[in-house]
């Protein structure tokens, strides 16, 4: 009988339903032994968020900066598994802190070493640049990417900001207001995800996983936005530059927080229309020079 992890880490239940959905039909068809495995930090971060921690995590979620994680159960470092499905959510535009800390931890390439990997991401909308990391560390732990799933809110970018900082703030998945869609996957795309589900058991029935990704994104599993990637790039690049500056000035920390919290709020709302006028009317002009090769990356493993 096959044997497949489920790894993640889950702050509001969202991808806890995903990995639960996807699960069900080779939970159901009894032909693998499943086992789940959900990250514990040792420090915990809060849910609902409080604005200070929020932003507080940032420089070292950008940077990549591992934190202590309480160690898996025993039987999952000692079990040879077929497959492990990796759950992560994306935190400024980069791995989640407790994701990125598994990965970097000794357990990660006991758990993943020599191991067939599918990476499976809930974000807002901006996953591609953190799948690119995600992959790093999966390389250094000697883990074979076979697949991925990037599943989003579908709804405009400014509309999604607004649900996703209600959701955040009140711990709440609700129509913000009264009159905004709900945030995060929609429910009918979290239910729908069985049919992953049913795509992953089918290639781990027969021990090949060569034309798994090109299934996956027949079935709607990667949406590539080239506005949204051309947005995640240029954030990465400031993000680095915020980062960077915050960590080297401890004893202004908080200032400068405050002051990057300010500089967020106006990227999004100002500077990206903006950006997506000028991609938009450049899109004819660069689709061949690089949004073909783009879209092929990220809908690739």
């Amino acid at each position: 009988m096959k044997k497949v992890l489920f790894i993640y880490f889950s702050q509001s239940g969202q991808l806890e339903e995903i990995a639960q959905a996807i699960a069900k039909p080779m939970i159901a068809d009894q032909k693998a032994e499943i086992d789940f495995y959900e990250i514990k930090m040792v420090h915990q971060f809060p849910f609902p968020w409080t604005a200070d921690a929020f932003f507080n995590a940032f420089p070292e979620s950008f940077q990549q900066i591992p934190e202590e994680i309480h160690p898996p159960a025993p039987h999952i470092l000692q079990t040879n598994y077929d497959l492990v499905v990796l759950y992560y959510q994306v935190w400024y535009l980069t791995p989640s802190i407790p994701i990125n800390s598994f990965l970097k931890s000794e357990y990660a390439e006991k758990i993943l070493g020599n191991r067939s990997v599918i990476t499976v991401s809930g974000s807002r909308n901006m996953w591609a640049l953190a799948q690119d990391k995600v992959k790093v560390l999966l390389q250094k732990n000697n883990a074979t990417l076979v697949g991925n799933i990037a599943l989003t809110d579908r709804h405009h970018n400014l509309i999604s900001v607004i649900t996703i900082v209600d959701w955040m703030f009140s711990g709440k998945k609700r129509k913000a207001y009264g009159i905004f869609p709900k945030p995060g996957v929609s429910d009918a795309e979290i239910k729908g995800a069985t049919k992953y589900g049913d795509i992953i058991a089918r290639h781990l029935g027969i021990g090949n996983f060569a034309s798994l990704q090109q299934e996956l994104v027949k079935s709607g599993a990667v949406d590539y936005r080239f506005f949204l990637v051309s947005m995640d790039q240029k954030g990465n690049r400031m993000f680095k530059i915020w980062s960077s500056i915050i960590l080297k000035n401890k004893t202004k920390r908080k200032r400068l927080l405050v002051v990057f919290k300010y500089y967020v709020v106006f990227a999004i709302y100002v500077v990206s229309p903006l950006v997506y006028l000028v991609e938009l009317l450049l899109y004819p002009f660069l689709y061949f020079l690089k949004y073909k090769k783009e879209r092929q990356h990220y809908e690739g493993i």
